[in-house]
């Protein structure tokens, strides 16, 4: 039947077509004839003579008529058995891109079903970015988003990338270099996180080739060599093995297997091997018809081979995220070679092969496709939620990349629930992995019945019962600790929805001020004034102008001139009137200075900084001279009532003896302070130099501080810095 269609097209398409096109369709039509309808591999052909339609006259970069890649992107799909669907829209994956052909055409011919995969897969050509990056990372929060709505999107992305890495040697090499690693970094990846390894091995492979073709040659020659030399000791362990299982009466088909190029590569590169101190570049795969006959095959390799210690895998009774299941074994084979077996049932060695993309072929309701579908969809909802609190396109981009399949850890929680979170996960990513508002509340943790910090990295089968507050908060600090994109999300959507609040606080009184100043005393400022302003810098609402002031985007000075039409050839801040109260309850909006480290009591100085707020100095602080010269700074002093604890700096010339630096300690601890950070600089060989950080409620509790250590025998001297 396929041969049929090639004539077809000669007769509806005329000049469009070209002899190669005729045999791919064919060749396409043939494959699809072996498992969908009649009905539907007809409709298939009519997209590809809309797709050839479409398409006429455009050519690859290697001079092939456009529309042969859409057909090898169905062609791939269809090898995988994906639906009728997914084939046409595969076909048509690039009009709505790269034709004048409009959604709407495709959803009035083909439905909107298809219409819908395309548009998903299509790029935002028509948009304007501020950079390559912004583009590419935008680009990828569409196609992730969409993804969600249908897991088909990726598959069919995942197909055009995999013929356009198969077809990269007529790009120039820079190019192919760029595009091999980002392959490497999303595409692979997302392949691997939805357990399609068939397709996930190609593409590191191609990208090896593409990125060092050097050295993919040299690993390649190396294979080719070893397998020759090997070739007679493998057939020796493959009959033996049948052998084996035969006496044991277990029906199993056993394969020959070689390990992929990339992963030969990167076992070199992180552990620093040569390929000859490799033991697993080729091994033995096992397919049995039951979970038991799983594990007897293991009782029975272990019989007839020694196992290396350390080196069993059971992903039997916990599958990896992605749903792979399999037993994993490293052998002492004949002659001292090592072999690598992997044990799983035929189903189980589809899904590997398949992963999430098998879902098409089983019928609804098989508890290995369903099993499958539903890890998939977890991590979609897990996708949607980051996309929602990411922001912006790069941010959620750099959360996906982190959160793309690392190697994983296995804990419980104190009910015996498994969470299966990335190596190098803290308390932290676990209370977010059991629920956001655990995540948001935690304060500490119990391990394995211990007490422990948050930042406290989690191991293999440890059991984590995590302790909140309704009164705690996330805090920025642990951003520099967690591992997994969840958590990092969570805790980036928080900090900024609290620093938006504390922002619009901030800008109310910076306005109120300026407009104070212009009036001659404290007014309301009417909706009017908001409006004409908010109209003036193209502006949805009032919230959002006050939170640009109090992030410093915007000057409140000129603010307030521009609302009442009072019009100056400035930008400085007026510095009459009132100072701003700084109360020490702001928030993010309001930073102290690192170079001073003003405290309540000290004589300060407030500076606008974009996107930060307030950052407060000393008047004394060296740096004032340089930050006097621009137009941001704003008058400020302390509130009359200050809260919270503030950073202080302090040097303390000491006799170097033993135990000064614990003496020192104590008394800081006694006077109701915490020791932030410690540098000890030796001066000579009888005097050493300490400088501390500490935390005070203000100047005279730092002098008192100051004046307990001045009277320790142990002190030479002591000043703040």
């Amino acid at each position: 039947m396929g041969a049929n269609y090639a004539n077809l097209f000669e007769v509806v398409a005329g000049d469009i077509t070209a002899s190669d096109s005729e045999t791919r369709i064919s060749e396409l039509c043939t494959e699809l004839e072996t498992y969908l309808e009649p009905g539907q591999v007809e409709e298939i052909y009519s997209a590809y003579l809309v797709g050839a339609a479409a398409h006429e006259g455009q050519r690859r970069v290697s001079g092939e008529p456009y529309i042969s890649h859409p057909v090898a992107v169905a062609r791939i799909l269809a090898e995988m058995r994906m639906d009728s669907k997914s084939i046409i829209a595969a076909i048509l994956h690039d009009v709505i891109e790269d034709t004048p052909t409009l959604k709407e055409n495709l959803a009035d011919q083909f439905g909107d079903e298809v219409a819908e995969l395309v548009d998903g897969v299509s790029k935002l050509a028509q948009m304007d970015f501020r950079n390559k990056a912004e583009a590419q990372a935008e680009n990828f929060r569409k196609m992730m988003l969409a993804m969600v709505k249908d897991i088909r999107v990726i598959i069919i992305k995942l197909a055009d990338r995999l013929h356009n890495m198969r077809t990269l040697d007529a790009m120039r090499p820079d190019k192919r270099r760029r595009i091999a690693f980002e392959t490497m970094d999303i595409y692979a990846p997302i392949a691997n996180r939805l357990g399609i390894f068939k397709m996930r091995h190609e593409l590191l492979d191609l990208s090896i080739k593409a990125a060092y073709p050097m050295r993919y040659r040299a690993l390649e020659s190396a294979c080719k060599e070893v397998v020759g030399y090997r070739k007679e000791i493998f057939n020796t362990i493959e009959a033996a093995i049948r052998q084996r299982l035969k006496e044991s009466n277990i029906n199993a088909t056993v394969k020959y297997r070689q390990k992929n190029i990339h992963s030969i590569y990167r076992k070199m590169k992180e552990k620093k091997l040569s390929f000859k101190e490799l033991t697993d570049v080729f091994g033995v795969r096992i397919m049995t018809e039951s979970v038991d006959d799983c594990y007897r095959v293991l009782g029975v390799m272990h019989n007839l081979y020694k196992p290396l210690p350390g080196k069993f895998k059971d992903y039997l009774a916990i599958p990896k995220t992605n749903g792979y299941q399999s037993l994993h074994s490293s052998l002492f084979g004949p002659h001292g070679v090592a072999v690598e077996v992997q044990i799983r049932t035929v189903e189980m060695d589809h899904f590997a092969e398949s992963g999430i993309a098998a879902h098409w072929i089983y019928k609804e309701g098989e508890s290995d496709a369903t099993n499958t579908q539903g890890r998939a969809l977890e991590w979609l909802k897990s996708l949607l939620e980051m996309q929602q609190k990411s922001g912006s396109s790069q941010e959620f981009l750099e959360s996906v990349k982190v959160d793309l399949f690392p190697d994983e850890v296995y804990v419980f929680t104190p009910k015996g629930a498994i969470k299966k979170l990335p190596r190098g996960a803290t308390v932290v990513d676990f209370a977010y992995a059991v629920h956001t508002d655990v995540g948001n509340t935690c304060v500490a943790a119990r391990i394995d019945h211990q007490m422990s910090p948050l930042s406290s990295k989690l191991y293999n089968g440890q059991t984590v019962e995590i302790i909140t507050s309704q009164a705690s908060r996330p805090h920025p600090s642990w951003l520099d600790f967690v591992s997994t994109a969840k958590a990092r999300t969570n805790i980036r959507h928080f900090l900024k929805s609290l620093q938006k609040i504390e922002a619009i606080s901030l800008g109310q009184r910076l306005l109120q001020q300026s407009v104070s100043l212009i009036k001659g005393r404290e007014v309301a400022i009417p909706k009017a004034r908001f409006k004409k302003v908010l109209e003036q810098y193209h502006m949805s609402d009032q919230k959002e102008l006050l939170a640009e002031i109090g992030l410093g985007n915007r000057n409140s000075s000129l603010v307030a001139k521009a609302m009442y039409d009072i019009e100056e050839d400035t930008t400085a801040f007026d510095d009459r009137g009132r100072p701003l109260a700084i109360k020490g309850t702001e928030g993010m909006v309001i930073s102290f200075a690192k170079c001073c480290r003003p405290v309540p009591g000290d004589a300060i100085a407030g500076f606008m900084s974009s996107g930060k707020g307030i950052v407060i100095h000393q008047r004394s602080c060296p740096n004032m001279t340089e930050l006097n010269k621009g137009d941001r700074q704003l008058s400020v002093q302390w509130s009359e009532h200050v809260e919270g604890e503030y950073l202080a700096n302090m040097r303390v010339q000491v006799a170097n003896q033993r135990g000064v630096l614990a003496t020192l300690a104590t008394t800081i601890s006694n006077m109701s302070s915490n020791i932030e950070h410690v540098n000890v600089t030796e001066k000579d060989g009888r005097i050493s130099t300490i400088e501390f950080v500490i935390t005070v409620k203000d100047r005279i509790h730092l002098a008192r501080i100051m004046k307990k250590l001045r009277s320790l025998v142990v002190v030479n001297r002591i000043w703040r810095r």
